[in-house]
This record gives structure tokens, C-alpha cells and sequence, in this order.
């Protein structure tokens, strides 16, 4: 399937067809994992309950920054 490159703000992105979402299961809002490797760029949606764990890792270390940095020295 054939997409194109548009202009988004300072930045380009791709229109990714209905069906094609439908089919593979995701939806807006969704976080998608961008890598590359010489000329090829993969997408994958990334499993929601990680997501939802690192969230809640991301909350704790915030909540309690300082007591870790103590725990690190």
C-alpha cells in the first residue's frame, strides 16, 4: 500500500487508511513504538497494560524522587 508523506506542523506524517487500523486493531490515541533500520521504518502498537505500568512507574519515581536518589548514592 502506497502512502504519502505530508507536512505537519515542522515535521511530516502519513495518513494511516481506516481498514488498515480496523484490521490491525488500533485506534486514535494509541502509542505507537517508531524504529528504523537502513531504509525500512516499523510501526507496532504497543501492548496497553505496559504502557499502563510504565505510567504508573513514571507517578511513583516522580512521587518519590528524592527518597531514590538517596536510595542510588
Amino acid at each position: 500500500m502506497n502512502v504519502t508523506l505530508r507536512k505537519i506542523g515542522n515535521s511530516l506524517g502519513v495518513i494511516i487508511p481506516k481498514e488498515m487500523l480496523d484490521r490491525l486493531g488500533m485506534k486514535e490515541g494509541d502509542v505507537l513504538d517508531l524504529e528504523s533500520d537502513e531504509k525500512t521504518l516499523h510501526l507496532k502498537n504497543l501492548d496497553e497494560d505496559f504502557q499502563r505500568q510504565m505510567q504508573a512507574a513514571d507517578v511513583f519515581m516522580e512521587r518519590y524522587k528524592i527518597a531514590l536518589k538517596k536510595l542510588a548514592e
